[in-house]
């Protein structure tokens, strides 16, 4: 794919995260327990500060992100770029805020609490941003640094 696009002041960058972030139900979520890696896709709700995702707390990314508290989520598209880097905060799904679990269902269709107590919850609070579409945007790919935007 031939670049033919300026690349993207840090203003734009920010506001396509946040589209992406609102518009999008699938992301990469990459976690480790100090051995073997584990990626997977899971559904997510960002409710405008933090990503909530569901899987089951018996599962590696289950118990990584709840013995770890650290994961790095991506999106798909390798021609859009966007890692996240943050803390992860684990809820049962008694523990799971009403808003956030009502709105995860309204988004993907599916309510983990109906499914039963295997199933965690884990609230991510991002600490770093970066997106870039293509080389000529590596430079101010940066857009959150120690959990503070920084455009």
């Amino acid at each position: 794919m031939k670049i033919t696009a300026a690349p993207r002041g840090p203003e734009r960058r920010k506001r396509d995260v946040l589209a992406r972030l609102e518009r999008e139900s699938d992301i990469w979520v990459a976690t480790a327990d100090g051995g073997l890696p584990c990626l997977v896709a899971l559904w997510f709700v960002w409710d405008g500060e933090c990503l909530w995702l569901s899987t089951r707390l018996t599962n590696p990314t289950g118990r990584n992100l709840s013995g770890g508290g650290r994961t790095r989520l991506a999106f798909g598209d390798t021609w859009d770029v966007v890692l996240v880097d943050g803390e992860a905060k684990t809820f049962t799904s008694r523990e799971v805020p009403d808003a956030a679990a009502g709105a995860f269902a309204a988004k993907t269709g599916w309510d983990p609490r109906e499914d039963g107590p295997a199933y965690g919850w884990f609230r991510i609070r991002p600490q770093a941003v970066q997106a870039w579409r293509g080389a000529h945007e590596l430079k101010g790919r940066h857009l959150m640094r120690d959990g503070a935007w920084i455009v």
